[in-house]
């Protein structure tokens, strides 16, 4: 499918990501053939590879629907209560236009401008620079704010923020980066229960798999078994074990398709919404290295404008890195780069810079106007108390012509 355009770009990655949240839910039938492959060695350890993967796939049928069922259960429980599950990880509540007049007016100005459904506005408490959007319908639409990107954005950049998030709304990522992470979740959670059932078996010497206790009364079988019959049992559980992690892998890199390429198209909505390239290009650089929640789940950081990794961590980031966001804003929205900002670990504790600064004398200024005349440096300023002047001038006046330093 074609892209010329924002719009068709749109189209197009909604048309992929159906198909590959089919692929996704299709991993959950893996698990299960996987998980059937397992009980057939348990059963009987004493079959060929071919039996196994004939039996296997007789039981796949029979738990199919059993499995749908199962996954469809999965989603519906997260349909209802996923909000109050996030909310319940990030500590997020509601605000009101009067608790939050700054931020409401920001959002609702967007929304009038674009008739965009106004979605709830959350805030949470969190010295975090982040931001992320939920919800599966209109009514269940909301957009979280940490407090410290509201203490550290200006306006226009909390505008951007809010736009990027009504994007992600617009666009439906809000919903399948739900689902994909709902259904991820269910593969995640049968891939570690076949694992910790598969940890709880033990090979016996006469060639089957057991639990470990019973292993002890089948310890009587004959050699000759074993070296018949039970190399066939332990390629097919390795072959269970090779479905599991692929199936694993596969779910994760969904995701990662889902979200990576869903953030470039948020920013330019973003930048179509406010007019703006230069307002989000200044709220990326600022959330950089700023946006780890405490506390928050993978699948909460995978819902932010940000979601910082490093190191092999980066390996299976959902989100593309703020430098490549901020070189497509500016290749094709015009907008202009700042840099990045030093990193937090530099930026000197603003109380204790400010307490120095009141404390010790002034620095010594160096330029054309203190050179002159011989004298390097100015006369000590004294104490509030004093009064002293100096050519008629007050000394102790912290304001001049050049300012106090």
């Amino acid at each position: 499918m074609a892209a010329y355009g924002l719009y068709t770009h749109i189209a197009s990655n909604k048309f992929r990501s159906t198909l590959l949240l089919a692929g996704l839910f299709a991993l959950v039938y893996v698990l299960v053939y996987a998980g059937a492959l397992v009980a057939e060695v348990v059963i009987n350890g004493n079959g060929t590879v071919a039996y196994y993967l004939n039996r296997a796939f007789y039981d796949l049928l029979k738990a199919a629907p059993f499995a749908t069922i199962a996954a469809a259960v999965w989603v519906v429980i997260a349909y209802f209560f996923h909000q109050s599950m996030i909310d319940a990880v990030t500590g997020g509540h509601d605000v009101t236009r009067q608790e939050e007049p700054r931020l409401y007016n920001l959002l609702e100005n967007l929304c009038i401008s674009r008739g965009i459904t106004m979605p709830k506005l959350k805030i949470m408490e969190s010295p975090a620079l982040n931001a992320f959007a939920t919800g599966l319908n209109p009514r269940q639409y909301s957009v979280t704010v940490t407090t410290g990107l509201l203490d550290a954005l200006n306006d226009k950049e909390i505008e951007a923020v809010l736009g990027h998030e009504l994007t992600h709304i617009r666009n439906g990522d809000v919903q399948l980066m739900v689902v994909a992470v709902i259904i991820a979740g269910v593969v995640g959670f049968f891939g570690e229960l076949f694992f910790r059932v598969f940890t709880n078996l033990s090979w016996s010497s006469g060639g089957s798999w057991s639990s470990g206790s019973s292993s002890s009364s089948r310890s009587s079988s004959s050699s000759s078994d074993s070296k018949s019959s039970g190399g066939g049992a332990v390629i097919v559980i390795i072959i269970a074990v090779v479905l599991i992690v692929v199936a694993w892998l596969l779910s994760q890199v969904v995701k990662l398709a889902l979200s990576r390429s869903r953030e470039y198209l948020a920013d330019a909505g973003s930048v179509e919404l406010t007019k703006d390239p230069d307002a989000m290009i200044s709220a990326l650089r600022k959330i950089e290295n700023r946006g780890e929640l405490p506390g928050a789940t993978s699948a909460v950081m995978e819902l932010c404008v940000d979601n910082p990794r490093e190191g092999f961590a980066d390996l299976f980031a959902t989100h593309p890195s703020v430098q490549s966001r901020v070189d497509a804003l500016v290749k094709f929205a015009g907008g202009h780069d700042p840099g990045p900002l030093p990193p937090p670990a530099d930026e000197p504790d603003e109380p204790e810079a400010q307490a120095n600064e009141q404390d010790g004398p002034p620095p010594l200024r160096q330029g054309p106007w203190d050179d002159t005349g011989g004298s390097a440096s100015p006369p000590p300023v004294p104490a509030p108390s004093s009064a002293g002047t100096a050519g008629g001038n007050p000394v102790d006046n912290p304001m001049g012509p050049w300012g106090r330093h």
